[in-house]
């Protein structure tokens, strides 16, 4: 989804996903279906500026509060981290995509800021959500969509997650990427020659009626992950 405010001003959007088939395969040369959910998404802005700024935001980035027993209530229903880390770790990934492949990005600032409705720690893929849309503002804003194709992007996003210790697979990053419902091939054997699963977009109208539910106190998904 792409809303323009105003000259060279973006806002680019990313959605929840849903694993629905062959979750964890997607890390052991597997195959998956998944999907992106329409009521739940990331938002990051992005808007020419004199100096490169990555704004906190107001509510996921605190760093100032009211007493001591309000940060450990905060840590203890959010946890440690927010959401400039994660545009941080993508800027960094695009950047040394784009020099190791030859893309020359032009030498121009921005600021960019996020917000969220995905729920926090619930397995819903929020932290790469932010990542991808993200992704997407860095290029529509260098003018380099068609030099990175579609099927190398999950693999950026996931790129900037491990950068922050993150541990995941390919699979959700495929479904935001690519949005709706898509099925994915993460055999070795096209991991080794394409260096990326096989993706193949789906009708969405092929699910059933479907609920989303999920925990009220929810944990760190990246915990269970690398166990």
């Amino acid at each position: 989804m792409v809303v323009v405010t105003e000259k060279e001003e973006m806002e680019r959007r990313a959605y929840a996903r849903v694993g629905l088939l062959g979750n964890p395969s997607d890390v052991y040369g597997g195959r998956a279906v998944s999907f992106a959910v329409a009521g739940l998404w990331a938002t990051v802005r992005l808007r020419p500026s004199d100096q490169l700024l990555v704004q906190p935001h107001p509510r996921h980035d605190l760093v100032a509060f009211p007493s001591l027993h309000a940060l450990v209530e905060r840590l203890d229903g959010g946890g440690y981290y927010g959401g400039v880390r994660l545009l941080l770790a993508i800027c960094r990934i695009f950047h040394n995509h784009c020099k190791q492949n030859g893309i020359a990005l032009e030498d121009k600032n921005f600021t960019l800021s996020y917000d969220t409705n995905i729920p926090r720690q619930a397995g819903l893929s929020g932290s790469s959500a932010i990542v991808c849309a993200a992704l997407s503002c860095l290029l529509d804003f260098y003018g380099v969509r068609d030099k990175i194709r579609v099927e190398v992007r999950p693999n950026l996003i996931l790129n900037a997650e491990k950068e922050l210790g993150i541990v995941a697979g390919l699979q959700d990053r495929v479904a935001q990427v690519y949005g709706g419902l898509v099925y994915m091939d993460f055999s070795q054997e096209h991991m080794d020659k394409l260096g990326h699963g096989v993706y193949t977009p789906l009708d969405v109208d092929l699910l059933p009626p479907l609920y989303l539910i999920y925990a009220e106190n929810p944990s760190d998904s990246g915990k269970v992950c690398s166990t």
